[in-house]
């Protein structure tokens, strides 16, 4: 995964977590190699160690405050798992294996994915999701 566009304290974050069994930081790493790969990218980084550590994604020209988020939830560090929401008008979820949070989102209606270990299947389809997301966010 290529780091440079992330910030130095989401770096620190990454280099600083231990994988368990559960694969979850190989699978935030698979899920941001997408967005980290879009040229027009702004990638804020919010830590409140304890709780989450959270990724939020925004185009450049983009209105609202992000795209997707990409969120690590930190309540037992030995055992975080993800939650990757976007707004609902952004995102088709065919599925339906996404959470619909009404009003939840910043204030607005959205869809969290939640992964508590790693699996192929799921994170294609939340990296689908996030390409969605990204073409609608303009």
């Amino acid at each position: 995964m290529n780091t440079e566009k992330l910030p130095a304290e989401a770096k620190n974050f990454l280099e600083g977590w231990t994988d368990n069994e559960q694969k979850n930081k190989q699978a935030l790493q698979e899920l941001l190699e997408p967005v980290l790969k879009k040229q027009d990218l702004d990638l804020d980084f919010k830590s409140r160690p304890g709780v989450t550590y959270s990724f939020r994604a925004k185009r450049k020209n983009q209105s609202r405050e992000l795209f997707c988020m990409l969120d690590v939830i930190d309540d037992v560090p030995e055992e975080r798992w993800l939650s990757v929401c976007f707004f609902a008008d952004l995102i088709n979820d065919p599925e339906e294996t996404g959470d619909i949070i009404p009003g939840g989102l910043l204030g607005h209606d959205g869809y969290c994915f939640d992964l508590d270990g790693y699996d192929s299947g799921e994170i294609n389809y939340i990296a689908e999701r996030i390409e969605e997301a990204y073409n609608r966010a303009v």
